[in-house]
């Protein structure tokens, strides 16, 4: 079974991978959002109110939020811990995935829904 990542990679449809170096911001809390993003390589933290919250790795998608809210705005900022080599996936390419790959689905939801369980047994 492919990781959630890399189920956005094969989706993507630009051919570009977006590279960030270390201690660059991907996004920041409050902006409007037209992607998520899938860590193909590197570690990415998570703020919230300045707070890292949660550092993420290879393997792991974010900002799926904003594609699904009717706001469309980031929650959170996400800044590259290390070099990152990232997929992404605009909301068009998103809801494709999902209708085309419900294991994609799954797999996005049981990504955030450990991420949410580990950040509630760290309060």
């Amino acid at each position: 079974m492919l990781e959630p990542a890399e189920t956005v990679k094969i989706f993507q449809k630009q051919p570009t991978i977006h590279t960030f170096s270390s201690g660059q911001t991907i996004f920041a809390e409050g902006e409007p959002g037209d992607c998520m993003y899938g860590i193909l390589n590197g570690e990415v933290e998570i703020f919230v109110d300045g707070k890292v919250v949660e550092t993420i790795q290879k393997g792991d998608v974010f900002g799926v939020g904003a594609l699904i809210v009717p706001e469309h705005t980031r929650a959170s900022t996400a800044v590259a811990k290390t070099d990152c080599q990232l997929a992404f996936l605009d909301q068009n390419g998103f809801l494709f995935a999902v209708q085309e790959t419900p294991m994609f689905a799954l797999l996005v939801m049981r990504s955030y829904s450990e991420r949410l369980r580990a950040l509630k047994r760290s309060i």
